[in-house]
């Protein structure tokens, strides 16, 4: 009798492990099959910016000087603890990488903010970048603005285009900053899915001097800050209040990248700007703004999401700064302005 009841006993409880296990099994299904899908054109951005990848090829009987493994800069780090290239004048051949990405005929899309009195230095932008920025390549040039009939009209040459959208006004320029991130995130999701290879986003109130082509291409790009490229840690203008989802301990951080320069793929840039600005509105949320905004917000996911090529400050420059001597040319730089001209931006 006793083994009886001790094997039914057991049959019962195999009986409900199994139940339970099943049941398991069927409630997590259920969760799964009302998971929400993940639009398409999310989808499909992904799989496109990851499939856009180019192998280095060079053209057949191309000449060029031989690379050496004991010659280059050493005034300056080319390489950082990730392995990331940093780009100086003097460590990549122009006329080569130019060759390289030609055949792949890419498009190179670049987004300005020209709002209020920013308008005012849209001119001088869109013609020296028709100089300087990705000569010889597709680009598609986005003005956002509130203003559209003050943006001047500026020849551009076959394959490039200035395309002008429309944005709310702004008196307080942290505003500004802070929707900048937003609507860089629907640009992509919106309109350059299926157009566009890389993608960057520029500050208005600066000028192109020199070259910024194919050397600047890459994933994750940021420009290291002219202002912070010789600090320390303890010198970076980090956000330092812990409340902020923008945080970065004295002990943390590589270098200070600018919020006035950076770009990417697409897959990278939209996962940027969609990081930054949905921290930047859980800040909000509890009264906290970073003491700058979204680029507080984008230094704090470099830290954490390392770049996967470094510009160096040559491409943006403080025109009040005197040239610091590693800085053998400046191909992209703030100009000098007056910011009680422009602030209040009415």
């Amino acid at each position: 009798m006793h083994f009886i009841v001790t094997k039914t006993l057991t049959v019962v409880l195999l009986s409900a492990l199994v139940l339970g296990v099943l049941y398991c099994f069927m409630s997590q299904s259920d969760r799964v099959s009302h998971v929400q899908e993940i639009p398409a054109i999310f989808r499909y951005a992904e799989l496109y910016a990851s499939s856009r990848s180019f192998r280095h090829v060079a053209a057949d009987q191309q000449k060029y000087e031989k690379p050496s493994v004991v010659k280059g800069r050493t005034d300056v780090m080319t390489i950082t603890p990730w392995l990331a290239p940093v780009i100086w004048e003097g460590t990549f051949d122009p006329v080569l990488l130019d060759n390289i990405y030609r055949p792949h005929n890419i498009t190179v899309a670049a987004t300005v903010f020209a709002v209020g009195k920013y308008v005012m230095f849209l001119k001088d932008f869109l013609e020296t970048a028709e100089q300087h920025f990705f000569v010889g390549f597709n680009v598609n040039m986005y003005v956002f603005t509130d203003r559209p009939v003050e943006v001047p009209p500026v020849k551009m040459a076959a394959g490039r285009q200035l395309l002008v959208r429309l944005v709310p006004s702004s008196s307080r320029w942290q505003e500004i900053s802070a929707r900048r991130m937003e609507i860089v995130q629907k640009l992509i999701e919106d309109e350059l899915v299926d157009q566009t290879d890389y993608i960057f986003c520029l500050d208005v109130d600066s000028l192109f001097h020199a070259r910024w082509g194919t050397e600047s291409l890459g994933d994750l790009v940021a420009v290291i800050h002219p202002g912070y490229f010789k600090a320390d840690r303890g010198g970076l203008d980090y956000e330092r209040r812990p409340a902020s989802r923008a945080y970065i301990s004295p002990e943390e951080g590589d270098f200070y990248y600018c919020g006035g320069a950076f770009g990417g793929s697409l897959k990278e840039v939209r996962l940027l700007a969609k990081t930054c600005y949905e921290n930047f509105k859980a800040d909000a949320k509890e009264n906290i703004e970073a003491i700058w905004q979204e680029e507080s917000h984008l230094n704090r996911y470099m830290w954490v999401n390392k770049p996967s090529k470094l510009l160096s400050p040559e491409y943006l420059w403080q025109d009040f700064a005197a040239r610091e001597p590693e800085i053998q040319i400046v191909r992209f730089s703030g100009i000098v302005k007056n910011y009680a001209d422009i602030r209040p931006n009415k």
